[in-house]
């Protein structure tokens, strides 16, 4: 089974391409937008999705780490780097511009749920701050809510739940 994007709303339409051909162009209708677009069927120059790369968590450890989010019913297992100062996490959505885009169908998530702050200390450790956007559901460290102002400093392996979707955050160097 082949996975495409709709190109309007993003939504994943699946079909069978050991039905078809190389060179034969398909047209699709999105279940959830209405959207028509066609594709055509070939060897492709784009990317592999999230899901086809196989990510390592390993392969950020030398920049500013990584958050590993837990594969759920609402998602697949994703590993997404982070970067130097805030680090803002949320449903990807289209239109919707953040750091660390987590995507999933959980509507339980805001599109900017919280943000985790990467710098250095003054011995030139990274130093992670975990705090709510704010949002809805509210973030959960270790099954904690954190306040509305609450600045929580994390560490490697610390457990985030975000609506119903939980990710651990992986330390660089």
């Amino acid at each position: 089974m082949k996975r495409i994007r709709c190109p309007k709303c993003e939504n994943y339409l699946t079909f069978d391409e050991t039905k078809y051909s190389e060179g034969q162009s398909l047209v699709f209708v999105c279940d959830h937008c209405g959207k028509q677009f066609s594709i055509r069927l070939g060897k492709t120059r784009m990317q592999a999705t999230r899901k086809e790369e196989n990510l390592n968590e390993e392969a950020f450890k030398d920049a500013f780490g990584s958050i590993t989010v837990i594969e759920n019913v609402f998602g697949f297992k994703q590993v997404l780097p982070l970067r130097e100062g805030d680090n803002i996490i949320g449903r990807r959505c289209v239109g919707t511009e953040i750091q660390v885009p987590i995507e999933t169908s959980d509507m339980s998530m805001d599109r900017r749920h919280c943000v985790i702050n990467v710098k250095r200390d003054k011995q030139g450790r990274l130093a992670y701050t975990l705090r709510d956007a704010p949002s809805l559901t509210g973030t959960f460290l270790n099954n904690e809510i954190l306040g509305d102002k609450d600045r929580i400093r994390i560490e490697d392996g610390a457990i985030v739940t975000i609506g119903a979707t939980t990710f651990i955050l992986r330390a660089g160097k």
